[in-house]
């Protein structure tokens, strides 16, 4: 009886695991599709794929949708896997597209979204200042970069939710010390107040324009002309990054 009750649970667990195997390849089939088709339109002078990462509820998709659609709600619940918006801006005289990438930030999804990091020309790397542990974990999500990003990408350090001062459980001090630390640029955000939230983006696409441009002057092959755009290739960079991660 109870034999029959043990091979009962495994096979309905084993059939769980392949049914969630099945849903995050039809995700990531489907994200690719969105991803061909984006990438088709070439009404732009370059485009740059960016992740926002991060531990679970720091606010990543709240900071995208604040970017992205100048909206918020406190109503997101986790995200599953991984999706992307795309938003057109003007740096530098260049029209750039931006395919911003909100990661799943819970363990059982990092195998999944550490493989959308290649090609990723930058990171948002998020914690939340109400919230010590996601701040601790900031080291962790720097060795996923360092293993699994091209060696040149740019990363800021965002202290998100600072409009909740009275909630704060890490200073702008501390964060400021990473950062130097890690040698990354830092911000501190809010996506319900909209602080700060643009000028991450900003500075984040001008560092990467700046990065490629003395690419540029030492290896003209770092990107390839596509009928009026322009794409960063898939063959990594070998100039060391400014990052210590």
């Amino acid at each position: 009886m109870h034999g029959g009750l043990i091979v009962c649970v495994l096979f309905k667990t084993k059939m769980e695991t392949q049914a969630t195997k099945d849903f995050y390849r039809k995700m990531a089939s489907a994200n690719d599709s969105k991803w061909q088709k984006d990438a088709a339109d070439q009404n732009f002078d370059y485009m740059f794929k960016l992740l926002i990462i991060g531990n679970s509820s720091v606010g990543k998709t709240s900071f995208l949708f604040r970017y992205a659609d100048d909206s918020f709600t406190s109503a997101f619940v986790s995200t599953v896997g991984i999706d992307f918006k795309v938003k057109t801006v003007f740096r530098q005289d260049k029209r750039v597209k931006l395919q911003i990438w909100d990661t799943a930030g819970q363990e059982r999804y990092r195998t999944i979204t550490t493989a959308y990091y290649r090609g990723a020309m930058g990171f948002i790397l998020m914690y939340d200042v109400t919230n010590e542990e996601s701040f601790n974990a900031v080291q962790d999500w720097c060795t996923q970069i360092k293993t699994h990003a091209w060696p040149n990408t740019s990363v800021i350090l965002v202290g998100n939710k600072c409009d909740l001062e009275d909630q704060r459980n890490v200073t702008t001090k501390h964060g400021q010390k990473l950062a130097d630390q890690l040698g990354l640029e830092f911000f501190e955000t809010s996506a319900k107040e909209n602080i700060n939230v643009k000028a991450v983006f900003e500075r984040l696409v001008d560092i990467i324009c700046e990065k490629m441009s003395e690419s540029l002057d030492s290896d003209p092959t770092i990107v390839s002309n596509q009928r009026g755009g322009t794409r960063l290739t898939e063959t990594p960079n070998q100039q060391a990054s400014n990052c210590q991660c």
